[in-house]
């Protein structure tokens, strides 16, 4: 796979034994090469790759998939032994079960299992039923990828500023702004709760625009390599990046990625044993390399990871610091419906994407009645579904810290989206349940009709709305649906049902029952 030479150059200014790269190898596994005769023979060495001058486009229709190989009569009689997982914060039964590919009747402890969060190191032994699987490396800890307190105080302008790269001197108009090339980083890294950290290295590891300059043209307009018109400049190459991080990322945790599949056409079955930030590296990767290459950027001593710890040392003694990110008997603290009393309102989306379409399934939105459709004004409050500190706003935003310390990246956090009003909350201001915050409207970001969309965040995680740890609001406990935007409000024998279009089986309101 191409180690391009401006990667090792730059990388040189952080740590001194990069010339080691270049006679390092990685060979993928032989049993892949053995059953898929269709490829061409994996190459053994990081030098054998010949570089391409530019990043090549994305295709427009997906390859058609190879098939994976089926099990040789040898693997048939003589069975695998089983898995001995230790669990990992923020796993669940059922995603363990989709992981593995077993029933959850399959899996055994020695501890009960419990219905919710399994508490971060309980051993299971777990059928060995997937075959060939991606490497089983563990490459990024969750709190690097994720924007974790092991981001407090990471600023991307005093990092990348000495080095007097690319980025240091980039400028990027967005709407009502200008941006310096590292206030684009943060802003994508905020928007999508990712880790500043790990965009540049990222940005760094593609194009060197972070410790040097980019050599080509291409590289300039397509940092990350996704070429697409659509696509080009900072903000829109490290938006896509965000969104195929978060997919892998909360696809994983929520148990509906089990496969990737690479840019030549070839599926693979993702290592069930990996944490979820491993695997949205593995994904972002993949959708930009065919397999052969992939394998080289997954290489730990070679590949990404080495990049992203010759910037930023000790990934895994960070983590040892912040996580588990969700610490056992992990609850969610008393949220109420986020409007007033008597006021008519539609459940119109189940959980879906907390901030882009792709990501984790954590947000819901609530429509005010109307009799007009479209993004129309609406006299209808938006209220703190809890008490809190608002430490961000911008338009149609307002971000509470439930917690109070004044860190995004920690405890409980909820985002309200497409809020606006003369007189919404300012940053610093506390924050009472009930407390108005404005109105509905379609401001802030894509949206077709005035709505609002809520959804949370623990530690700097976003939390899907249903599952383990559900959306509980005035007493209403959200049920995922068989798809995104689908699913249910459920509230003892009463259930409303997500519908966009507004009927009577999705209207909700606040009632005096409700328990808070």
């Amino acid at each position: 796979m191409k180690l391009r030479a401006y990667r090792l150059i730059a990388c040189s200014l952080v740590v001194a034994l990069v010339t080691a790269v270049c006679s390092s190898s990685y060979i993928t596994p032989q049993s892949l090469q053995a059953t898929q005769g269709a490829q061409a023979e994996l190459t053994a060495t990081a030098s054998a790759y010949v570089p391409s001058a530019t990043p090549t486009e994305l295709p427009t229709a997906s390859p058609t998939p190879l098939a994976m190989p089926s099990a040789t009569p040898a693997e048939t009689a003589t069975a695998a032994p089983p898995f001995v997982y230790t669990a990992q914060s923020g796993d669940t039964l059922d995603t363990l079960a989709a992981r593995f590919g077993v029933d959850a009747s399959q899996i055994a402890s020695p501890q009960d299992i419990p219905a919710g969060l399994i508490n971060p190191g309980q051993i299971f032994t777990i059928p060995h039923a997937v075959g060939i699987t991606t490497p089983n490396d563990k490459l990024m800890p969750d709190s690097e990828v994720i924007y974790s307190p092991s981001a407090i105080g990471f600023d991307p302008d005093t990092y990348a500023n000495p080095f007097a790269g690319y980025i240091a001197t980039y400028r990027e108009y967005l709407p009502s702004a200008w941006y310096s090339g590292a206030g684009v980083v943060q802003r994508v890294a905020v928007e999508n709760s990712l880790n500043p950290r790990l965009l540049l290295s990222v940005l760094q590891y593609q194009s060197n625009w972070v410790l040097g300059e980019p050599t080509t043209s291409s590289a300039v307009e397509y940092p990350i390599g996704y070429r697409l018109p659509q696509a080009h400049g900072l903000y829109q190459q490290l938006t896509w990046a965000a969104k195929q991080l978060s997919t892998g990322y909360y696809g994983w945790r929520e148990g509906r990625l089990t496969e990737l599949t690479f840019r030549d056409g070839i599926r693979m079955r993702i290592a069930p044993e990996l944490n979820a930030g491993t695997v949205a590296i593995q994904y972002l990767f993949a959708q930009l390399y065919t397999y052969e290459n992939w394998a080289e950027v997954m290489h730990p001593n070679t590949g990404f990871a080495f990049t992203h710890a010759s910037m930023f040392p000790d990934p895994w003694v960070r983590a040892a610091q912040t996580e588990p990110l969700f610490p056992p008997a992990l609850s969610q603290p008393a949220l109420s419906l986020p409007f007033l009393d008597r006021q008519v309102w539609y459940f119109t989306a189940g959980p879906h994407g907390a901030w882009e379409r792709e990501g984790s399934w954590a947000a819901l939105d609530f429509a005010p009645s109307s009799v007009l459709p479209g993004c129309v004004a609406s006299t209808h409050w938006v209220t703190a579904a809890a008490p809190g500190l608002v430490v961000r706003t911008s338009p149609g935003v307002i971000v509470v810290d439930m917690d109070g310390d004044g860190n995004e990246q920690t405890g409980w956090v909820v985002l309200y989206l497409h809020v606006i009003g003369a007189n919404t909350p300012a940053v610093g201001t506390w924050l009472d349940r009930g407390d108005r915050l404005g109105h509905p409207s379609c401001e802030g970001g894509t949206a077709t009709a005035t709505h609002l969309h809520l959804a949370r965040k623990y530690n700097g995680e976003w939390i899907g709305g249903g599952g383990a740890l559900p959306f509980v609001l005035s007493g209403w406990t959200v049920q995922y649906g068989a798809d995104a935007y689908l699913g249910s409000l459920v509230r003892g024998e009463r259930t409303v049902v997500a519908c966009t279009c507004s009927g009577r089986d999705s209207l909700i309101t606040i009632s005096s029952d409700d328990p808070y």
